[in-house]
């Protein structure tokens, strides 16, 4: 399949075009510059896999969760790509893409946190099972405590921002963490197989279907207390 894969909901602005067998990426990580930034680095992964956008077979979106305007950066463009050339598009968790770049060649489970802001991470546990990435609990919101589902998993690895922004979360749960991954930011190159492997699976949607996931509602909530 030809795929073009974008996403915006971290510090990392990554796009990356899949020509039949081929992968090209572009991925810069500048903290506020995705609206500058997005729509050439996707001109320039077209013009390198030489594709038109009239040729792909489908839009691959990391869906967050994570920063709520970098979802909507990616989401908008996105959709209006896809509007454009008629095109379905592939939702992907971009923290699942964090986990299996993490897995990749390798077995065991990857505990991923983002930064949420308010002293919360984006928390999610993943797993390959018959090749396909799973989550081992649903993606969610947790405060810098210990993550009771950890004590029942072995071999699970930490990566994401999350871990980094809040050492406290880390402190807490290293104990039961096998080791913690440099792995900070989802790439674009692995939003592809997430994406290939969605759309091989029926799981792409049109357009106007497409919802970033918003695990906090309420953007503009009162912070909870920290953990003491």
């Amino acid at each position: 399949m030809n795929l073009l894969a974008l996403d915006t909901s971290s510090v990392a602005c990554t796009v990356g075009v899949q020509a039949g067998e081929q992968i090209f990426t572009q991925h810069e990580e500048q903290p506020r510059e995705h609206t500058r930034l997005l729509m050439p680095m996707i001109r320039a992964a077209l013009a390198e896999a030489s594709i038109e956008l009239s040729e792909l077979d489908g839009i691959v979106l990391g869906n967050g969760p994570g920063s709520f305007i970098g979802m909507r950066i990616a989401a908008s463009v996105a959709q209006g790509l896809a509007y454009g050339a008629n095109l379905k598009i592939a939702p992907v968790s971009s923290m699942a893409a964090i986990a299996a770049e993490v897995l990749a060649g390798g077995s065991g489970s990857v505990c991923v946190a983002q930064d949420a802001h308010m002293n919360e991470v984006y928390l999610g546990i993943y797993k390959y099972d018959d090749g396909i990435l799973t989550e081992v609990i649903p993606e969610r919101l947790q405060r810098c405590e210990p993550i009771a589902e950890l004590d029942d998993i072995e071999d699970c690895v930490a990566a994401g921002f999350g871990w980094q922004r809040y050492p406290e979360l880390l402190a807490v749960n290293r104990s039961k963490l096998k080791d913690v991954s440099d792995v900070v930011y989802p790439h674009a190159r692995d939003l592809l197989a997430l994406g290939l492997s969605a759309f091989e699976r029926g799981m792409s949607v049109a357009a106007e279907d497409v919802l970033p996931a918003y695990l906090r509602q309420k953007v503009a909530e009162k912070p909870k207390v920290p953990l003491q």
